[in-house]
C-alpha cells in the first residue's frame, strides 16, 4: 500500500513560502514544522534550505506514515523522523527549536491548538529573535476580505465549529500572551498571509 498523501496546494503554495523562508529562517538550527500533513512541504523545504535540520511533526499517525514514506526517498541527511505531536498539548517531543513553522493549521483546528502552538514556541524557542511562522488565510480588521475566504471560512464552521479562518488580532494578542511579537505580515498568493512571530 502506497502511504504517501498528496495535498495539491503544496505544489501551489510552496515556491512563495520558501521564499519568505529563505529570509525568515536563521541561517542554520533546527526548524520544527508543525502539522507537516502529507509530508510534501517538509520534503520540499528541506531539501532547498540544506544547511537547517528538519523536524516534521503531526498528530495524525497516517500523516506520520506518509511523511515518513516520502522521507525515504529524500537522498539529504537533514530531515529528521517524523514525530507525533499534538500543538494543544502541553507536553512536546521536542525540547528546543531555533525556529518553527506552522503551515495551514490554525484554521483548521480548535482554538486550543494555536493557544499551544504560541505556548510551545514560548517554551521551546532558543532565543530572542528566534520565528514562530505562520502560513494559512486570516481575517484582518479594516481590510476586506476576499469572498474566497469567506467562502472557505463558512465551509469549515460547517464541518467544525470550532474551526475557522482566525483574525489576525486574536493571533497577535495571542503572541503577545506568550512574549511574541509579530515582525512581518507577508500577503501570498490565493488570498493567504505569512505572519512571522519572534519572541520579544
Amino acid at each position: 500500500m502506497n502511504e504517501k498523501r498528496h495535498a495539491p496546494a503544496t505544489l501551489r503554495n510552496r515556491e512563495p513560502i520558501l521564499a519568505v523562508l529563505r529570509q525568515e529562517l536563521p541561517e542554520w538550527g533546527l526548524v520544527l514544522e508543525v502539522a507537516s500533513g502529507s509530508g510534501e512541504h517538509a520534503v520540499f523545504f528541506a531539501d532547498h534550505l540544506r544547511a537547517l535540520e528538519w523536524q516534521p511533526s503531526d498528530p495524525d499517525r497516517q500523516a506520520l506514515a506518509s511523511i515518513a514514506a516520502y522521507r525515504a526517498e529524500y537522498d539529504g541527511v537533514n530531515l529528521r523522523a517524523p514525530v507525533l505531536l499534538d500543538a494543544a498539548a502541553y507536553a512536546w517531543p521536542v525540547r528546543r527549536a531555533d525556529a518553527i513553522v506552522c503551515v495551514n493549521m490554525v484554521h483548521i483546528a480548535p482554538w486550543d491548538a494555536a493557544e499551544g502552538l504560541f505556548a510551545g514556541a514560548a517554551r521551546i524557542l532558543g532565543g530572542k529573535d528566534l520565528p514562530l511562522i505562520l502560513y494559512g488565510p486570516f481575517f484582518e480588521h479594516g481590510v476586506e476580505p476576499a469572498s474566497s475566504n469567506l467562502e472557505f471560512d463558512a465551509g469549515l464552521r460547517e464541518r467544525d465549529e470550532r474551526w475557522g479562518i482566525r483574525d489576525i488580532e486574536a493571533i497577535d494578542a495571542l503572541g503577545r500572551k506568550h512574549g511574541l511579537e509579530r515582525t512581518a505580515r507577508r500577503e501570498m498568493p490565493a488570498n493567504n498571509l505569512v505572519l512571522v512571530y519572534r519572541m520579544a
